[in-house]
């Protein structure tokens, strides 16, 4: 996917959520320890590549997700971080979605120039339950980042984030259910009541996925397939788009740059249905899907 970007690949395990890590899954299926973690070698500079004509293969203006094989904050990517902090740096014509189940290690882990945080990061935390909410988020709101958001993916219980919504602070909720081993149901009482909490604070909600087991008004369902798990989770219509997440981008030159010259996404027919469309990067236009 052109929207992603693994500087570093392999994790270790520290919470409920990662029970059934997605990654250990896959990895395991290539025979590869997921524990064991590298940094990558054609894919650590990945937003500084440029195409043949000169320009940069990630456009300004996309949203990037960074470290979806990894974890940015993990205590084994030290050695590497100021280096990709450098290429963030460097790219402040594109937005970084930074994700972490580990906002203890954050503080000690800025660039020395962070200041008050760049404009181009969207932080967020991961809470898949009520008890990492309640020890994650907040650090999270004592943190200097401009953007702030909250993942609840694999949303595995209720969660209650109404007090946090009511800071201010955060800008965006995405939640989720669960795929691969084990895959621990998520009830859609919990994805409404997330839903309702952030359309009282105006604040973006995205089901992105129903996960393989899925509970409503107390029937179990087996949904096999993310293409599938997406599209019911659209047609739940439990999204909404809150108040507008402004980002300041510039270019080389440190300008800002106007909205119109940004990169506008693609989509295309089956991207309809899909319950991530409200946050997605766009289609990366390769042409499989015609």
């Amino acid at each position: 996917m052109h929207d992603i970007w693994n500087p570093w690949h392999g994790c270790t395990k520290i919470s409920e959520g990662c029970h059934n890590c997605y990654m250990y899954f896959l990895d395991r299926k290539r025979g590869m320890d997921a524990s064991r973690v590298f940094r990558t070698q054609t894919g650590f500079n990945y937003p500084l590549q440029r195409k043949r004509n000169g320009s940069y293969r990630i456009c300004s203006g996309e949203l990037i997700r960074v470290c979806m094989s990894s974890d940015f904050f993990l205590p084994e990517a030290d050695q590497w971080r100021s280096d990709a902090w450098r290429i963030i740096k460097e790219r402040s014509d594109v937005k970084f979605f930074l994700l972490t189940k580990r906002p203890d290690r954050v503080l000690q882990s800025l660039p020395p120039d962070w200041g008050n945080g760049w404009d181009n990061v969207f932080f967020n935390v991961t809470c898949e339950n009520q008890r990492r909410a309640d020890e994650r988020i907040p650090i999270l709101l004592e943190l200097p980042f401009r953007h702030k958001g909250i993942m609840t993916a694999p949303l595995i219980g209720p969660v209650n984030i109404e007090p946090y919504l009511a800071t201010g602070q955060i800008e965006q909720v995405i939640a989720g259910g669960e795929n691969y081993d084990g895959s621990r149901p998520c009830d859609f009482d919990w994805v409404k009541s997330l839903s309702a909490q952030c359309r009282v604070h105006d604040v973006t909600f995205c089901f992105i996925e129903t996960g393989t087991e899925f509970i409503k008004d107390g029937r179990r369902y087996h949904l096999q397939g993310k293409q599938l798990q997406s599209r019911m989770a659209h047609k739940a219509g439990v999204n909404h788009i809150g108040r507008p997440i402004h980002f300041i981008l510039r270019d080389g030159f440190g300008e800002i740059i106007p909205p119109e010259q940004l990169y506008k996404p693609i989509y295309r027919s089956n991207c309809d249905e899909c319950g991530s469309r409200p946050i997605c990067n766009g289609c990366s236009n390769c042409g499989r899907c015609r």
